[in-house]
């Protein structure tokens, strides 16, 4: 089974929940950025959680079915179109071959995710099948799709049709979006009056905004406690000697603007990091769109791993719903 790409969208990939245990080799764990909306729409088609569909970003792709299945479409907000006929969001349609799946403009969010049953077939590479495109590494020949690409699809039985994600457990970012941070390693480096300013001031998501990391900007400018520079960090009071970068870490660069790296960053560099966006609060950054207005918020430990397993009971309940 296969589904042609007719149009590609902006930056369609296919994703998966990544490929842990090589980060310590310079390859980040990837996979899709809105990992529960990638959970959701494999859970409606009848897949495992993890099977591979694909994720696309701002602008979504045109599809042609060369077999029937059953389809679905997480994450972001927008009309879906079979043979120009309306289907729904986070509920599973049944589709035939020769039909086209298409979309319109974004109304909500800013990635959007569409399983089908069976998963995406293309092959593995280091336990995963999604996409590490400045790696040239998994996906559909390590890069995004283009037009005339045919995806190979899996064998599976098609689920019923009409399954559908209750409302309540579809995640979107607040307006403004509420990230919270748990403060790290280099917190210490900034001034009170600068790690007060990081929580008060009004951020908003950048134009660079990506699968290696979300800017933001409107903030202060940060200030640093003097110290002599560590020999190899270099004279700006931001640098460090070279460190490892976890998934989630901010960094800011010159003080100025932070950056959140998310599914493709490096893993290491010379750059302070303030700390780090916690794991339950990852998805959302995957829905902002440019100039979306965001607010920090500082959390402990305790309210970090709380956050976290509330997270986890949730898409145990989206798994119960869908049983």
């Amino acid at each position: 089974m296969t589904f042609e790409i007719v149009k590609p969208g902006l930056a369609t990939t296919v994703q998966d929940l990544g490929r842990p245990g090589y980060f310590h080799l310079g390859i980040p764990e990837g996979g899709a950025m809105d990992r529960q909306a990638l959970i959701a729409a494999n859970l409606l088609v009848g897949n495992p959680e993890g099977a591979a569909c694909l994720e696309a970003v701002f602008m979504s792709p045109e599809i042609r079915f060369g077999a029937a299945m059953s389809v679905a479409v997480t994450g972001a907000e927008l009309d879906v179109k079979l043979d120009g006929e309306a289907r729904q969001t986070w509920t599973s349609f049944d589709v035939k071959p020769g039909q086209v799946l298409s979309f319109g403009f974004l109304k909500q969010g800013a990635r959007l995710y569409i399983a089908v049953s069976g998963g995406i077939d293309t092959p593995m590479a280091l336990g995963s099948r999604s996409t590490y495109a400045i790696g040239a590494l998994g996906g559909f020949q390590g890069r995004p799709v283009q037009p005339g690409d045919v995806i190979p699809v899996g064998q599976a039985t098609p689920a019923p049709e009409g399954r559908s994600v209750p409302r309540d457990l579809r995640r979107h970012p607040d307006k403004p979006a509420t990230l919270r941070v748990l403060p790290g390693l280099y917190w210490h480096r900034l001034t009170e009056a600068s790690q007060q300013a990081f929580f008060d001031d009004a951020w908003t998501v950048a134009p660079e905004a990506d699968r290696m990391g979300y800017r933001f900007r409107g903030g202060r400018p940060m200030e640093f406690i003097e110290r002599p520079q560590p020999f190899g960090a270099g004279s700006d009071p931001s640098n460090i000697v070279d460190g490892c970068y976890s998934y989630g870490s901010i960094q800011v660069p010159g003080g100025l603007e932070p950056i959140v790296l998310h599914r493709d960053a490096v893993s290491g560099g010379g750059y302070f990091t303030l700390g780090a966006v916690i794991s339950a609060d990852m998805d959302l950054i995957g829905q902002l769109q440019p100039n979306a207005a965001v607010k920090f918020q500082r959390v402990n430990m305790d309210q970090a791993l709380a956050a976290r397993k509330a997270r986890a009971e949730s898409i145990e309940r989206m798994r119960q719903a869908l049983a």
